[in-house]
């Protein structure tokens, strides 16, 4: 599993910003509904689910702006 310097994998760290507002809020309370949603899930599956779902672009830029968020956490 891929993690960020703190050692927090992507899909974890997502659940948690579910009392965020914004956009990665948004995105965190729509894993928190998926049931399928899993906490190991990386940048990478999450791009292929919303590709799959028919996302639109607001999503992948929440998604993009997460991953940079997630990353750089420290």
């Amino acid at each position: 599993m891929e993690t960020n310097e703190k050692g927090e994998g992507f899909g974890g760290w997502l659940l948690m910003q579910v009392g965020r507002d914004g956009w990665i809020g948004t995105l965190a309370k729509q894993a928190k509904g998926d049931p399928t949603f899993r906490k190991g899930a990386t940048p990478e599956d999450l791009r292929k689910r919303l590709q799959s779902a028919g996302a639109e672009g607001d999503s992948f830029e929440a998604l993009d702006d997460a991953e940079a968020e997630w990353r750089n956490h420290a």
